[in-house]
């Protein structure tokens, strides 16, 4: 599979994630190219504000692969981890990440989005997770705004 073959199964798990009623987010694991975890978001059904896809898999990560997995692992989300992800995945060790869309084009459709961009805080954290998006922007906009609202009418 490629790169954006990866982006493209993230925004199937957000849609998966509000079609059970959470809101759009969705992320992947790969080690050495291969999948090996899959996350949705679930913030809402678990009552859990922590409860997004980029930190239960850097959770996951950190526990299940040792280093050498995760010199080759990649994260690809929907949409640019947040601050609170980007961190964990820093500490988790994860070498790469992908995203679909920026936290700053969504934060323009929903005006509630940390703004602080995700290589800054690997910047600043000192870390070398290296971090590539956004790739996909039209497609993860399209479902944003179909359960945020947008020019189309939403949802």
């Amino acid at each position: 599979m490629t790169r954006d073959d990866h982006v493209e199964r993230t925004i199937e798990l957000a849609a998966e994630a509000v079609d059970a009623g959470n809101t759009p987010f969705g992320a992947l694991l790969t080690v050495d190219g291969e999948v090996v975890r899959e996350s949705r978001n679930t913030t809402r059904t678990a009552e859990d504000v922590t409860a997004h896809p980029e930190l239960k898999l850097a959770r996951w990560a950190g526990r299940e692969l040792d280093a050498d997995e995760l010199a080759t692992c990649t994260m690809y989300a929907s949409t640019e981890p947040c601050p609170m992800c980007t961190t964990a995945i820093h500490y988790a060790g994860i070498d790469r990440v992908v995203f679909g869309v920026d936290g700053a084009t969504l934060d323009e459709l929903t005006g509630d989005v940390v703004t602080i961009p995700a290589t800054e805080v690997i910047e600043r954290a000192g870390g070398e997770t290296s971090v590539e998006g956004p790739v996909a922007t039209d497609a993860a906009m399209r479902l944003h705004e179909s359960v945020f609202g947008g020019d189309d009418g939403g949802a």
